[in-house]
């Protein structure tokens, strides 16, 4: 199971601690409400979404919120060949003409969030799109961003490899 601390080698890297999360969400959730579009549900892209998607979920007192699972990174600068929906499936029937905030913590490529974005539209959802971190290789610009890198990011929830039974 890949974790994202194992990018220590990497001379070059975006570090976001658990504060400048803090900071990161506020600021992303106010340019949101400046913007003026007030979602009714928040969508998070799992699993690197869903903390973001948290944060903004209370930042804007929106209540409603879903996930849709979604893997494509492996490890480090690795991917599968396309990202790939997961079950449990979002019930994308119920979010006809719904304003809908897709929320992922990086776009990276794109891809993820392009998949995302399309499968909620074609049911008919307006769809808008905000992450922490957006690079300048991504097939989609989220229509809000928090910060733009080119550089491997270090996530805090995901800094450190998972927790097993000690014996």
């Amino acid at each position: 199971m890949a974790y994202h601390a194992d990018s220590a080698d990497l001379v070059q890297k975006e570090v976001l601690t658990w504060d400048l999360f803090g900071t990161a969400g506020r600021e992303l959730a106010q340019s949101i409400a400046d913007s003026g579009y007030e979602p009714e549900i928040i969508i998070a892209v799992a699993r690197g979404g869903l903390l973001p998607a948290g944060h903004l979920s209370y930042a804007l007192g929106v209540k409603l919120s879903d996930a849709i699972n979604v893997e494509f990174y492996t490890d480090v600068n690795e991917t599968l060949p396309d990202p790939v929906l997961l079950e449990p499936m979002l019930d994308t029937a119920s979010l006809q003409g719904k304003r809908l905030l897709v929320v992922d913590d990086v776009a990276d490529s794109g891809r993820t969030l392009a998949l995302v974005l399309e499968l909620l539209r074609k049911q008919g959802a307006e769809c808008r799109s905000a992450v922490i971190y957006a690079k300048s290789a991504s097939v989609v610009d989220p229509d809000y961003v928090w910060r733009r890198t080119d550089e491997w990011i270090v996530f805090p929830w995901s800094d450190q490899p998972p927790v097993t039974a000690q014996a």
